[in-house]
């Protein structure tokens, strides 16, 4: 393995370059932004064969793209300091919860961020801060360069925001819905963390990256969903903090491979909202199907089918099959959740 400095290649506002920046961090990895700016999109494109963000370049001079496969990638390079259990009840919830919060998180994301004109005004002059200032959001704006950058969000909005919304099933007239979610939600992690720093107890592993990642671009962070937290803020702001802030050497999982008390209460809330949504969209693109509706408590919802939801799903089943024996504690463990009904199947159709 090269030594070096390893670059991440994206944006601050973005949810799952921040879920990068975290693993960065707590795994004490030498790194540093290298913001896609408007200069830099062509060039970074060519190279990594998607406008998608993030991804990492290494002192190998290897970009990789995927926060699905640079978690374990990262994790095996840096086996000091690991975010994967080795145990196998940890080590499979940990891909579960993981694939969870990747992929529901982004409906309240992309819907408070786009759904309302001052959340989109506000978060205009961030997005412009890292593409044309190719600077971090946390330098404070001059009034100028406010006025001047101020377009960039009814800009995004249209190019970007409003698609986006309509193609996740989270448009303007479906804010009643994800705002009673996303208090599901919360109150859920409220009881969790009363406990527990960390989803699998007093050390993060990959999946409160991916939550840690969305609280920072999005949760914490835009006028919208941080009014939205209401009684949970400073649950949510500490959460958040210690994600990117925790030091490896400091903290460990459970022994015995157990897993925390209220973890079930996380699992309940899954299986009524993303075990809903996932199977059903997956479904709709392997049939060729467009949009598919679905369900999670607060009537039909109509969305755009995601062929890349089967590929993360088949990314936790390979990695739950390599559990061996420990397959077995964990069907028993999870029995009358909607989890492994969802994961271990080769095909949904």
């Amino acid at each position: 393995m090269y030594q070096g400095t390893y670059e991440l290649i994206g944006g601050e506002h973005s949810m799952f370059s921040r879920k990068l920046e975290a693993q960065l961090r707590f795994q004490d990895i030498p790194w540093k932004w290298r913001f896609k700016t408007q200069q830099r999109t062509a060039e970074v494109e060519a190279r990594v064969g998607t406008h998608f963000i993030p991804a990492l370049a290494t002192p190998d001079n290897w970009i990789i793209h995927d926060t699905i496969a640079l978690g374990p990638f990262l994790n095996d390079r840096f086996k000091l300091a690991p975010v994967i259990p080795s145990t196998p009840m940890q080590r499979g919830l940990c891909f579960i919860l993981e694939d969870i919060f990747n992929h529901w998180l982004g409906r309240v994301a992309v819907h408070t961020r786009w759904c309302y004109p001052e959340n989109v005004a506000w978060v205009g002059p961030r997005f412009g801060a890292n593409a044309l200032l190719d600077r971090s959001v946390d330098v404070p704006f001059t009034e100028q360069e406010l006025e001047e950058l101020a377009p960039i969000g009814e800009m995004m909005l249209e190019q970007f925001g409003r698609p986006v919304c309509e193609n996740t099933g989270v448009p303007p007239d479906k804010g009643e819905a994800v705002r009673a979610d996303y208090d599901d939600m919360l109150a859920i992690l409220a009881t969790h963390f009363q406990g527990n720093d960390f989803l699998l107890g007093g050390r993060p592993c990959l999946a409160d990256f991916a939550l840690g990642g969305a609280c920072k671009a999005h949760f914490v962070n835009d006028p919208i969903p941080r009014e939205w937290l209401g009684e949970h803020r400073d649950m949510l702001f500490a959460y958040t903090d210690r994600v990117f802030g925790a030091e490896s050497a400091s903290c460990a999982w459970p022994g015995d491979d157990v897993l925390p008390e209220h973890l079930d209460n996380l699992l309940d809330y899954a299986d009524r909202t993303y075990y809903q949504f996932a199977p059903a969209s997956i479904r709709a693109g392997l049939q060729g199907e467009k949009y598919y509706e679905y369900d999670y408590g607060y009537g039909p919802t109509r969305a755009r089918s995601q062929k890349r939801l089967e590929k993360a799903r088949q990314h936790v089943r390979c990695e739950l099959l390599g559990l061996g024996d420990g397959l077995e504690l964990l069907k028993k463990r999870l029995d009358g959740h909607a989890a492994l009904p969802f994961y271990l199947p080769e095909s949904l159709v």
